[in-house]
């Protein structure tokens, strides 16, 4: 019996170091070597400073920028908070989160007629989405271009440099990420 206990015991520390140890730095030690930026979080520096991460959404609320899709998580786009609402469509409290976020778009850009992309008044999955629709990007630029005192061509512009294309060509929709477009129209002033 002890000897079956003693080979028990060894089998759970050398299985511990293994897959609790060894494994670990190994698949790390792979992923920094390999996929440097994604190991370290994608992470985006300016002027050496951390400002975001571009697979992290960071909440915008200033007219002069693009502003993301809505975060079910509070604080808004908190990684330690990631989820949804868990509203289902017939939920009352959904109808009115999107009906409040439509009414605040709607006057934060009264002169804008065109349909609201629905990226821009539902939530996403995770509260975390980096990105957004090109045409909820597009919606924007009006505003954006008049409260920085630019030509509406000029950043619609920079948006259309900002589209990412679907991965291999085929996964996914085209998608803008909000960090990345925001940073670029900080650098044309």
């Amino acid at each position: 019996m002890l000897a079956r206990l003693r080979t028990a015991l060894l089998m759970l520390a050398a299985m511990t170091a293994l897959t609790g140890g060894l494994y670990p730095l190994l698949v790390t030690g792979v992923a920094r070597a390999c996929f440097a930026d994604a190991a370290r979080g994608s992470l985006v520096e300016r002027d050496g400073v951390v400002v975001g991460s571009r697979l992290i959404g960071q909440p915008f609320d200033d007219p002069r920028f693009f502003w993301g899709r809505a975060s079910a998580t509070t604080p808004a786009c908190d990684g330690a908070a990631s989820s949804g609402s868990n509203h289902g469509p017939t939920n009352p409290a959904l109808a009115s989160a999107v009906a409040a976020r439509v009414a605040a778009l709607k006057d934060s850009d009264p002169g804008n007629t065109a349909p609201l992309p629905v990226d821009l008044v539902t939530a996403s999955g995770s509260g975390l989405d980096p990105h957004v629709s090109p045409a909820a990007a597009f919606w924007q630029v009006a505003r954006v271009a008049r409260a920085r005192g630019l030509g509406y061509a000029a950043v619609r512009a920079l948006v259309e440099r900002h589209v990412e294309g679907r991965t291999l060509g085929l996964l996914g929709e085209p998608r803008v990420n909000v960090l990345e477009l925001n940073l670029a129209l900080e650098a044309l002033r």
